[in-house]
């Protein structure tokens, strides 16, 4: 079996985290089953002049073809996205460049794996049709529970869901909204994201004062991960923290993003600065790392779809505490030893308390992390892949 996985949302060599979940669920796929054959085509937008409005990278930056370090053949054509018009230019542009990069592949497909709905989803329909081939979509979360709040974007959406040959969400809270936006029920499943055990190593209590020295930390340590973005719900963290009044916490933010400025500014309009360290962008073994020192971690974030940062904290032994959104409580639910919370700084910081002062047996947060291997996601695409080729 041939597929052709396209989405905007795939790692490249000057962004190595840019949609890492799709290029994992790939890898994972391909480990368990070999005699798959996948090609990636992952656009990168461009726009020829830099402005306030235009942060995209340089069109000559990356190479357009390369095969990256699991053996995929990935290619990264640009396509032109002009500021503020995104809605309306983006998934035409976008189809163009899939049709032209298809010139370059000698080699046919059978089926086209498309990841988020908008633009991607729109143009992976219309080169699914071009090509005469059948294709399946994955919504990812904003594609679902925030872009179709524009009513272009949601028209173009429908077309989607009922064109596919079947529509996936990452957890059952999307797969919820997008029957409600139209997807045949009968064309629409869950498959969840998992979790790498083999990357993501635990800590015991022992290990973890190990990780503590090495980054030179005494205190109980709380992290939050993800882009630093409002939706992310760092600044909820900091007041959270501050609110506690607890010089024995400290906290550790990672991710980056055009809120780093106004996040520090909170942490020392708050005093304490001392207490909240900035680590930028890291690495997934940075990431095990922080979690193998953490005695919790914390998402305020206003919307998830699947969020694998929990899973990866848990995996790590660090329990977690949440924002109850979308399909966080079906990462956090009974046996999770996590919390669930509501998104104001109040809850966060009763739920944060809660948290560390419980006694946590780290190997049981581990086990429960083990529920979510990618065995069962990797054998639901498999079926569905065969049976859409089948048909």
């Amino acid at each position: 079996m041939n597929i052709l996985t396209v989405s905007t949302l795939y790692p490249n060599p000057m962004d190595a985290k840019h949609g890492i979940f799709v290029q994992t669920r790939i890898q994972q796929l391909k480990r368990r089953y070999p005699d798959v054959n996948i090609t990636v085509i992952a656009p990168v937008p461009y726009f020829p002049i830099q402005t306030p409005v235009s942060s995209f990278i340089d069109k000559d930056a990356l190479p357009f073809q390369r095969v990256d370090e699991f053996g995929i053949e990935v290619y990264h054509p640009r396509y032109l996205t002009v500021p503020k018009l995104g809605m309306f230019w983006a998934p035409f542009s976008l189809t163009k460049c899939l049709k032209n990069t298809m010139t370059h592949i000698d080699k046919s497909f059978d089926l086209i794996d498309g990841h988020y709905f908008f633009p991607d989803g729109v143009a992976i329909k219309n080169l699914a049709s071009f090509l005469q081939i059948p294709f399946v979509c994955t919504a990812r979360g904003t594609d679902i529970n925030l872009i179709p709040q524009n009513p272009l974007a949601k028209s173009m959406i429908k077309k989607v869901l009922i064109d596919s040959h079947f529509n996936l969400a990452v957890c059952d809270a999307l797969k919820s909204e997008m029957i409600a936006l139209g997807s045949p029920q009968d064309k629409t499943m869950t498959v969840r994201n998992g979790v790498d055990l083999e990357r993501f190593k635990w800590s015991d209590p022992t290990e973890q004062l190990a990780k503590k020295a090495k980054f030179g930390i005494q205190n109980q340590l709380v992290v939050s991960i993800g882009g630093l973005v409002e939706r992310k719900g760092h600044h909820l963290t900091i007041q959270a923290i501050a609110d506690l009044n607890d010089s024995n916490i400290t906290l550790a933010i990672a991710g980056n993003g055009p809120e780093l400025s106004n996040l520090k500014k909170l942490a020392k309009q708050l005093n304490i600065e001392d207490r909240v360290l900035f680590l930028g962008v890291l690495n997934q073994s940075q990431v095990n790392e922080w979690f193998m020192a953490a005695d919790l971690s914390v998402l305020a974030s206003s919307r998830e779809g699947w969020a694998n940062v929990l899973l990866e904290s848990m995996a790590s032994g660090c329990p977690v505490v949440a924002t109850n959104v979308w399909g966080t409580p079906e990462v956090v639910s009974e046996g999770s030893f996590g919390e669930l919370c509501e998104r104001t700084t109040n809850d966060i910081a009763l739920k944060i308390k809660k948290q560390l002062n419980k006694t946590i047996n780290r190997e049981a947060v581990r086990r429960y992390a083990e529920r979510f291997s990618w065995e069962e996601s990797s054998t639901l695409q498999f079926d569905l892949f065969s049976m859409v080729n089948d048909a």
